[in-house]
């Protein structure tokens, strides 16, 4: 029996949605557009719109591996697996490792593969057409998107031959320039690519093997060599980095034989850069949308969103405002695309604002950097309920505990106590410790940290229940 298997790929860095999106928190854990929930979450969530679907499985990098499985577990949808990736390779790899971890627990399955960087609304839409798809006996079958603007950031497909509500597909185009654009638009006969597949798993590898060899090999090596890490599957990273890394587009789909597609007229927007953000925003009669701590006058058509801070504008026109703590953007909505290349910028000027944020998630919770200067840093700290931090040493700093709110048990050297609100504690540099909360409430504390040295990389673990000691 086929079964369908909805496949997440979720190891993006969303570097056109910066600040907001960074390396160390991209998109794909963010609620870019006010729903209440992440752009994965979203995504997890449209599998209770198709009955028949099995759990997912999602293909990550091994920075993000707490992130999805904590957002994962707070939306209760069910996931078999969570795969990591040693180095991005794109989806063309990506894939294929979905593909192998689909035939080892299913017989005969079809992979429903989409990327953590759509927002889709219209559920009864999508569900007809993934089902359509799942019917269908073609092994690769797309997803275009009705056009309704002449859009220069998408790929296009242009429609051949029709067979039912389906097409096959004639030929695959480029992002257009706006005159490009605007004859597919008049033409009626072109589809934006939206990056969503269904394939057969079984299918694709034979593909991949036949037009693609090297990344074959390498995909199916890393995946046979794969170790078991808590709930993960890690990919074994030497045979993984010599994979090509080429898209699923480039690596098989505009390669092959009449490939077809499926029209969807529905509700569905690539969240990439932010304009794309701004058309998903409620908006005022003057075409602005404010979210956060933000007033505007005589201005139209202009976004904020301040997280931090009260933003103000006055005579604004087609402008984004993005503020958080330690970085604010200020763009033309036309030219948002451009803000990778501030990012690259940004790196080149060795600025850490460009990959980093100023609040840092763990596998046990989340710190906030608050202030710092010669020879001190503060930090908020919250560990979530039953969580720990690793047994740890520092080389160059000393640090003081204040508890703000919740219980922590403290471990210093063979000492171990418990401390409650406005109580505090001192840990003297070279001390091994350890944090816990061991009650069903979230523990909030500040650190205060002295020494020669403060940054990150002066941590020895020494034990930890996520396995990230040495």
């Amino acid at each position: 029996m086929t079964t369908l298997v909805p496949v997440l790929l979720a190891g993006g860095s969303g570097t056109r949605l910066w600040p907001t999106s960074r390396k160390s928190y991209p998109k794909q854990f963010v609620d870019l557009i006010g729903s209440g929930e992440s752009l994965l979450q979203s995504a997890l969530k449209r599998s209770q719109f198709i009955p028949e679907a099995a759990p997912w499985i999602i293909v990550t990098g091994q920075d993000y591996r707490f992130l999805v499985a904590q957002q994962a577990n707070e939306t209760e949808i069910r996931v078999d697996s969570i795969l990591l990736e040693p180095v991005a390779r794109n989806t063309g790899p990506a894939i294929a490792l979905a593909a192998f971890e689909a035939l080892e627990i299913h017989e005969s399955p079809k992979l429903m593969v989409q990327t953590a960087d759509h927002c889709i609304r219209d559920m009864m839409a999508f569900s007809s057409v993934v089902n359509e798809a799942f019917e269908s006996e073609a092994p690769f079958v797309l997803f275009g998107i009705k056009p309704t603007r002449p859009e220069t950031g998408y790929g296009y497909i242009e429609c051949g031959t029709a067979e039912g509500s389906a097409f096959v597909v004639k030929s695959f185009k480029e992002k257009p320039d706006r005159a490009t654009a605007v004859r597919y638009l008049q033409a009626d006969n072109y589809l934006w690519n939206s990056g969503m597949f269904m394939v057969n798993a079984k299918h694709y590898l034979e593909t991949l093997k036949l037009l693609e060899p090297a990344m074959f090999e390498a995909c199916h090596e890393a995946y046979r060599n794969a170790s078991i890490d808590l709930d993960f599957k890690r990919i074994d990273s030497a045979p993984f980095v010599d994979s090509p890394s080429l898209s699923i587009d480039c690596a098989i789909i505009e390669r092959i034989d009449n490939p077809i597609v499926i029209p969807y007229v529905g509700d569905w927007t690539d969240v990439g850069a932010w304009d794309a953000v701004a058309s998903l925003a409620n908006q005022d009669e003057s075409g602005n949308s404010i979210r956060g701590d933000g007033v505007l006058l005589e201005s139209t058509n202009t976004m904020i969103q301040a997280e931090s801070r009260l933003v103000t504008g006055i005579g604004l026109e087609n402008l984004i405002l993005i503020e958080t703590r330690d970085a604010v953007l200020v763009a033309d909505l036309k030219k948002t695309q451009k803000v990778k290349e501030l990012v690259d910028k940004l790196h080149v000027n060795s600025r850490k604002e460009a990959t980093e944020h100023q609040t840092v998630y763990r596998p046990w919770g989340y710190f906030e950097k608050l202030i710092s200067g010669n020879r001190f840093q503060v930090k908020q700290i919250v560990v979530n309920p039953g969580a720990s931090l690793s047994l740890q040493m520092h080389h160059y700093r000393a640090e003081h505990w204040v508890i703000v709110s919740g219980t922590a048990e403290v471990q210093i050297n063979d000492l171990t106590q418990t401390l409650t609100e406005d109580q505090s504690v001192y840990i003297p540099l070279g001390s091994k410790h350890r944090l816990t909360n061991p009650l069903k409430l979230p523990l909030t504390l500040i650190e205060i940290q002295t020494g020669d040295y403060l940054g990150e990389d002066d941590i020895v673990r020494l034990n930890d229940i996520y396995g990230r000691h040495e």
